[in-house]
């Protein structure tokens, strides 16, 4: 009997331990790495990876270890224009934390009127606005996703 055969493959159901490194492309900056510390368990389709760089685990077996080479569209979405929007100085005095600064390439959280949460990039400060980038910080970039397959269940 084929060994390899019996072990269980990654799904679309799979809960897997592995550990992983996600880089830029370009220029190989290191943006998360797991190899350092202890490895990471996550369940297939819980949306705690970008589902791009879940398919590049199916078919993997527990000892697997691999690079992937992902494109933007793929991985966390292409820039939208769309999605760079400002925000009026008056809003962000009346809900943002006391003390929060809005310098541009900072990446800020702050409550939404209606008690949510908006998270984006500042790109610029305006008169009376703060002009940000709502795409994930990601969006836009060809990424390398290194994985050492621990456990698949």
């Amino acid at each position: 009997m084929n060994q390899a055969a019996d072990k269980p493959v990654v799904n679309e159901a799979s809960y897997v331990t592995l550990h992983y490194r996600i880089r830029l492309a370009d220029n190989q900056q290191v943006i998360v790495s797991t190899f350092e510390d202890k490895p990471a368990t996550l369940q297939i389709g819980a949306g705690q990876l970008a589902e791009g760089l879940e398919r590049c685990l199916f078919g993997m077996q527990a000892g697997q270890r691999d690079t992937f080479t992902v494109q933007a569209s793929k991985a966390y979405g292409d820039v939208n224009p769309d999605l760079y929007r400002p925000v009026s100085k008056a809003l962000l005095a009346r809900y943002a934390e006391e003390g929060t600064t809005f310098e541009p390439g900072e990446f800020v959280h702050f409550p939404a009127p209606d008690g949510g949460q908006f998270a984006g990039t500042v790109v610029e400060e305006r008169e009376d606005s703060i002009l940000f980038d709502f795409n994930h910080p990601l969006a836009g970039k060809t990424l390398s996703f290194e994985v050492q397959l621990i456990g698949v269940l």
